[in-house]
This record gives C-alpha cells, sequence and structure tokens, in this order.
C-alpha cells in the first residue's frame, strides 16, 4: 500500500525529542505557516467554490459537511457557528461526523472506514440539487467521507472535496477539489496539527466569504446577528448607533420595536420609516441591506 502523505515523517524532525523546549515550541509554530500558505495557494479554487456554493444556498440549499475525526470535529465546529454569527438558519448548516455526535469527544474506533454511513445519512437528509456537500479528509482517502461525497454528487448536490495531498480519492470525487498542501507533520501522521490548521482556515475562509456574497454582512458587520444575551444585545446596539448615526439609547429603542433585527432597525432610523414599511422595504431588497438603503 503506499505510503499517504500525510503519514511520512519529516526529515527535519526526526530527532525532535531531543530538541530543547524553546526550539521544539518554535518548530511546532513555525510548521503553522505552511498551513496558511497552503491555504493562500488554494485561493482560487476556494472562491470557485464560494461562488458555486452562493447560487445553490441562494435557491434555498444547505450545508452539508462530511468529516471523521479531526476532520469532522472542525466541520461541526464550522456548521454550529454559522447561525449564531450570520443568522443562517440551524437545519441548513449540518455536520455528519462519522461515529455520530459522540465522536466529537471521544474516538469512535473504526468508523471512518464505515462506508455507508455517509451515503445513508444523506440519504435520509434527502440530499438533492440544491444544497452543498463539503467533504473533509486530511490524507483524501477516508472511506466515511469519500463514499458520501459521492453520493451527494450523485444526488446532483454541488460537492466540494478538501484534503491535505492531491491526487487521492476524495479529490477525483468532487466536482470542486481544494488541495491544502501541507506536507508531512512534524509528528507523522498527527492531521491535527498543520493539516488540521489549514482545514480549519479553508472552512473559516469558504463560510465567511460565502455568508458575505448571500448578503449576510454589511460594511464588515455581523448585520444577521440575534441579540441573545447581554454582550450581543451591546453589540447589536453599537452596530446600529454606527450605521446610522443615533445615539445608543435609540439604538436600542429600535431594535425593541424590530424584534432585535438589526438590518430592520437599521433601516427604520436610516431612512426614517416606521416598522412595517422599513420591514417591506428591506423584503423587496431580498434581506439585503445594502440594497434597502440605496435612495
Amino acid at each position: 500500500m503506499t505510503e499517504r502523505m500525510t503519514d511520512r515523517p519529516s526529515p527535519r524532525h526526526h530527532d525532535l525529542e531531543t530538541w530543547p523546549v524553546a526550539d521544539l515550541v518554535a518548530a511546532i509554530t513555525e510548521s503553522q505557516f505552511t498551513a496558511i500558505a497552503a491555504v493562500q495557494a488554494a485561493g482560487p479554487t476556494l472562491g470557485r467554490a464560494v461562488a458555486g456554493a452562493a447560487k445553490r444556498l441562494a435557491r434555498g440549499g444547505r450545508l452539508i459537511y462530511l468529516g471523521a475525526g479531526t476532520s469532522g470535529r472542525l466541520a461541526m465546529l464550522d456548521a454550529a457557528e454559522l447561525p449564531p454569527t450570520f443568522g443562517w438558519p440551524p437545519d441548513r448548516a449540518l455536520a455528519l461526523i462519522a461515529g455520530g455526535p459522540s465522536a466529537l469527544t471521544a474516538a469512535i474506533e473504526g468508523a471512518e472506514d464505515d462506508a455507508h454511513a455517509a451515503a445513508a445519512a444523506l440519504s435520509d437528509l434527502a440530499c438533492g440539487p440544491d444544497d452543498v456537500v463539503i467533504g473533509l479528509a486530511a490524507s483524501g482517502a477516508t472511506p466515511f467521507t469519500v463514499a458520501g461525497l459521492r453520493a451527494a454528487r450523485a444526488s446532483g448536490a454541488l460537492t466540494i472535496g478538501i484534503a491535505n495531498a492531491p491526487g487521492t480519492p476524495l479529490i477525483e470525487a468532487a466536482e470542486i477539489g481544494i488541495i491544502l498542501n501541507t506536507g508531512p507533520e512534524l509528528v507523522a501522521g498527527s492531521t491535527r496539527m498543520k493539516a488540521g490548521t489549514a482545514q480549519k482556515v479553508a472552512l473559516t475562509t469558504f463560510s465567511t466569504a460565502l455568508m458575505v456574497r448571500l448578503g449576510l454582512v454589511y460594511q464588515g458587520r455581523m448585520v444577521e446577528m440575534r441579540p441573545t444575551n447581554a454582550k450581543l444585545q451591546r453589540r447589536a446596539e453599537a452596530i446600529v448607533a454606527d450605521l446610522t448615526g443615533v445615539c445608543a439609547q435609540d439604538a436600542r429603542a429600535a431594535l425593541a420595536r424590530a424584534e432585535g433585527s438589526i438590518k430592520l432597525a437599521t433601516v427604520m432610523l436610516a431612512l426614517d420609516l416606521p416598522l412595517e414599511a422599513a420591514r417591506a422595504r428591506l423584503d423587496a431588497a431580498g434581506g439585503r441591506l445594502a440594497d434597502a438603503l440605496k435612495p
């Protein structure tokens, strides 16, 4: 069997255990720069993925992530952060991790080798042409993820594969393959290190750019955020005050009338409109604040 790139030992670090602790920490930190460089190199492909995904999600589709182990946990993290940050519906950001939710906190041995589980889960979700399925595997060969991506592509979904090595089954199975070529790990095979960092950065880049393209960000602000606690209430008030030039008290009052909607409160104040007129204007703009505020 051909050795996977992510399992190869790093010649530079073959005697790592003998290094002074300062050199050890410096080497581990330095290795993370490789992760960022790998994501930068994949920028054009990431851009294609964002553009393709935006079209599907604008039609009402879902983001569905697939992964095992570290990749699965990173997928779960990205999916979980979209609703509070961007107001994205939780039922449209789903993550399927090999072994199920319990695999988030403990390794489920053998789960990644189940080539039928992801396909079955996607079938249960009625995955279809409006959906976007993202499969992550550092090796690019995890049976759970590869089989799931193949099933998703057969269903007509847009499939995006993210792997840390070229020429892998995952990249070949995906409609858009994103290669994060991070090379051998400082600790051979431990892809929670720079391979995991690269995947995290790629996912954050992809999903954030996607939310921006879908109109869920305005002037660099989280205008779809819901103020569900005291900290977020203060943040919402600051966003509305900053965008409209009113004082914090007036921003707070507008948010109360708008039932916490930053966009609605902003339209009301910026255009001096009553609640329902502001709501109608925002709806006519497809929820895009920039368009709703145009003269």
